[in-house]
Parts: C-alpha cells; sequence; structure tokens
C-alpha cells in the first residue's frame, strides 16, 4: 500500500508542477483559467487519497467546496470570454 502511496504522491506533484507551469507561462488566459481548474483537481484528488488513507471523511466539504469553486470560476470565465467575441 505505501507503494502505490508514493506512486500516486509522484504522480500529483507531477501534475501539479505541469498546471502551475501552465499557469506561469499560459500563452492566453483561457490556459491560465483551465490549468488552474486542474490544478484544483489535482488538488481534491490530493484530499481523496489523503481520506482514503486515514479512512475518515473530515475533508468532504471542503473537497465539495473545492469542486463548485472551480466549476464556477470555470464556467464563469468560459461565458466572460464568449461575451466579450
Amino acid at each position: 500500500m505505501t507503494v502505490v502511496i508514493v506512486i500516486a504522491a509522484i504522480m500529483l506533484a507531477t501534475a501539479a508542477a505541469g498546471a502551475i507551469f501552465r499557469i506561469v507561462r499560459g500563452p492566453s488566459i483561457l490556459d491560465r483559467v483551465l490549468a488552474a481548474d486542474v490544478l484544483l483537481a489535482i488538488l481534491g484528488g490530493a484530499l481523496v487519497i489523503e481520506m482514503v488513507i486515514y479512512r475518515n471523511l473530515d475533508y468532504l466539504a471542503l473537497l465539495i467546496a473545492i469542486s463548485l469553486i472551480g466549476f464556477i470560476g470555470s464556467v464563469t470565465v468560459a461565458r466572460f470570454v464568449t461575451d466579450r467575441r
């Protein structure tokens, strides 16, 4: 089980580094927003893994809040961009 946790942590860290790179380097605002949404999804995945490891539901409300913030933020930016065109 420890090997699986380490592999999952490495995969999440690599994905988070890629998302942060895209936030910093993104050529457009849509790339940056998408990368921020991916970063929130990675954070949610890390919270889920932590809840599975310790077999508790302490961060469930935080996970729902992060998911809602990511969704509402993405939809808001998408509407803003389509209205500008």
